[in-house]
C-alpha cells in the first residue's frame, strides 16, 4: 500500500488533480456549469478552501492508485489505466450524479449528464497517469 509506485503515483496525481480539476471545472466549464445549476443558489463558498480541496484531491489520487494497483495485477498501459479511471468516471459522474440529481438541486439534467461525460474522460486520463508512473516504477523495469 505505501510502495514507492502508489507514493509517487499519489504525488503526481495529487497534483494533476488539484490543476487538473481547476482548469476543467474552474475556468473550462465553469460558464457552462453555472448556466446549468439549480435552484441551490449560495452553496459555493466564495473563496473556495484551497487547503481542504488539495487535502480531498491527495486523498483521491492515493485511494485510486491503491486501488489501481490491486485491479491491475501487473499489467500497466496507459490503455488500462484509461480504462480504470473511466469506470471512476462512470461510478462518480453517472452513478454519484444521477444520485445528486434525484436527492437535491446543484444542477439541471443537462448539467449533471455532461458531467458524467466529463468525469469519465477526467478520470480516464488520471488513470493512466497512473498506470504509467507504475510502469515507469515497476520492478520490471527497474
Amino acid at each position: 500500500m505505501f510502495s514507492k509506485s502508489n507514493l509517487l503515483a499519489t504525488l503526481v496525481v495529487g497534483i494533476l488533480n488539484f490543476f487538473g480539476g481547476y482548469l476543467v471545472w474552474g475556468i473550462a466549464t465553469a460558464d457552462f456549469f453555472a448556466q446549468h445549476a439549480g435552484s441551490a443558489t449560495g452553496v459555493m463558498k466564495d473563496p473556495v478552501d484551497l487547503v481542504h480541496i488539495a487535502i480531498g484531491c491527495f486523498i483521491q489520487a492515493f485511494i485510486m492508485s491503491t486501488i489501481y494497483s490491486k485491479w491491475a495485477r501487473g499489467i500497466h498501459s496507459a490503455k488500462e489505466g484509461f480504462e480504470f479511471g473511466a469506470l471512476i468516471g462512470v461510478f462518480t459522474g453517472f452513478g454519484m450524479g444521477l444520485i445528486m440529481y434525484g436527492s437535491s438541486n446543484f444542477s439541471d439534467l443537462t448539467g449533471t449528464l455532461a458531467e458524467g461525460v466529463i468525469e469519465i474522460v477526467y478520470y480516464g486520463i488520471i488513470g493512466a497517469v497512473i498506470a504509467l508512473v507504475y510502469k515507469a516504477t515497476s520492478k520490471k523495469n527497474a
